[in-house]
């Protein structure tokens, strides 16, 4: 195992936690909050430190690093960034323990959005920075591990190659900084555009800054109690659906654009995701309920955000939770099985069908009627998710029953946490204080917070690679 080299890579995961804090201390200092100052100077030494430390003991090893390999540093990102997002939380004024705040900062780094904090508004407003900016980060350093890691076509569990395409030459080390430099870029503009548009329509500064990080990362930390509460006019929920939107398409068609060149026909994946919104659109607006928070939910549910005006008598929790284990874009913050996946196991059994009915038949294995062919390890990659996920979703669901929350509300919280979804008023499932959960139930969510990110074949293939040595 090349330990240095992953100590390298994990030191840059730090440096942005640091750069974080150095923005809390100046919120801080600007605004006169100087009662929680001292956490983000710990905070900010800390993660200097070791980062520093890291990076100092694996400056002079070589920077290739297998697959294997790249996964542990995925998930030694995820423990290591939680630990130091947590600093603050476990040095506020809140007495908040230091499992609390290894989960509020794992729910923020994951875009999850379940919070150990009840009424918001009386929060440090430094802190609730704090809590949307680790979604943000952790929205970024997600798009930086799916493009430039998950792209490896020996194992392509992610399955990028359907929906990546143009020039993902990543081997150089040059192409990879210029890639990264790009992907920052883009998310930053995107985050300023969501910023100024709902700064526009009405919201307060300080909100606008919360949300437009909550929504471009696919978050569910809000800067107040209750969406209602900041999201009111029709113009704010169009731009909030706008938002959603963004967050729901293939990252790499923004690429693309960025780049000038429109690919249309290599991005219908996103095409299919909104004939999806629609259709369920049509389904529930006929049901009498409201249209732009129909649609503002619909979206929510597939981006995997959970944000929604929705109220919690509503009788539509199961097509939301459909929607959710769906997905969005391959190629995005958010989670799920992903909509492409399901057509292909969907396809493939049709087409299974076809051949028994009539032999001669020929065949059309294209995905979305693109060029690209539907081979037989994209089926096996689809059958394996879709088992392991079922499998993540039993495992979580026994574990969290053992709380004595139930088995339904066992059952939703773990499509939840294994989707990165809030658990909202949606889904009847906004009255579950997390607090107050056993340390079992709390250690399992963390944990299935990030597989589900990561999804759980990483673990098989981590411990292939340990039980099995070549």
């Amino acid at each position: 195992m090349n330990y240095k080299s992953i100590s390298f890579y994990l030191s840059l995961f730090c440096f942005p936690i640091s750069f974080l804090a150095f923005i809390n201390i100046l919120y801080a200092s600007y605004f006169d909050y100087l009662l929680s100052i001292d956490t983000y100077f710990i905070a900010l030494l800390t993660s200097l430190f070791i980062g520093g430390g890291l990076w100092y003991f694996g400056k002079n090893a070589p920077k290739n690093i297998d697959f294997i390999e790249q996964l542990i540093l995925i998930f030694s990102a995820y423990f290591l960034t939680s630990m130091l997002i947590a600093i603050p939380f476990y040095l506020s004024n809140y007495q908040v323990t230091l499992l609390n705040s290894i989960f509020e900062s794992v729910s923020g780094l994951t875009g999850t959005g379940f919070s150990i904090f009840k009424n918001i508004k009386y929060l440090d407003p430094t802190l609730i920075l704090w809590r949307s900016s680790s979604q943000w980060i952790g929205g970024l350093f997600f798009l930086f591990i799916l493009i430039i890691i998950f792209s490896n076509k020996l194992f392509n569990y992610k399955m990028t190659n359907l929906t990546f395409s143009g020039d993902s030459n990543f081997k150089s080390k040059e192409n990879i900084k210029n890639n990264i430099f790009k992907i920052f870029i883009i998310y930053s503009v995107l985050s300023i555009i969501i910023l100024i548009l709902l700064n526009l329509s009405g919201l307060r500064l300080f909100n606008s800054l919360n949300m437009s990080m909550t929504l471009i990362s696919n978050g569910g930390f809000l800067p107040t109690d209750n969406i209602s509460k900041i999201i009111s006019t029709n113009f704010q929920k169009v731009i909030f659906i706008f938002s959603l939107l963004i967050s729901l398409l293939n990252f790499y068609l923004l690429f693309n654009l960025f780049n000038k060149k429109i690919l249309i026909k290599d991005h219908k994946e996103d095409m299919y995701l909104i004939i999806t919104s629609v259709i369920f659109f049509i389904l529930i607006y006929f049901n009498e309920y409201t249209g732009l928070d129909t649609a503002i939910s619909i979206l929510s549910s597939l981006t995997n955000s959970g944000l929604t005006l929705v109220k919690s008598d509503n009788d539509l929790s199961l097509y939301f939770l459909l929607l959710t284990i769906i997905g969005g874009s391959l190629i995005s913050n958010t989670s799920g099985i992903k909509l492409t996946r399901f057509y292909i196991l969907l396809k493939i059994t049709s087409l299974e069908i076809i051949k028994l009915i009539s032999p001669n038949s020929v065949i059309n294995k294209t995905i979305f009627n693109s060029d690209k062919k539907i081979t037989d390890e994209n089926v096996k990659i689809s059958f394996l998710i879709f088992i392991s996920f079922f499998l993540s979703l039993f495992i979580l669901s026994s574990l969290l029953a053992i709380d004595n929350i139930g088995f339904e509300k066992s059952f939703k919280l773990s499509i939840l946490t294994l989707t990165n979804t809030l658990n909202s008023e949606m889904f009847d499932m906004n009255n579950i204080n997390f607090s107050n959960l056993l340390t079992s139930s709390k250690i399992s969510l963390i944990l299935f917070m990030i597989i589900g990110k990561i999804e759980l074949i990483s673990i098989f293939l981590i411990f292939k690679k340990i039980l099995f040595k070549d």
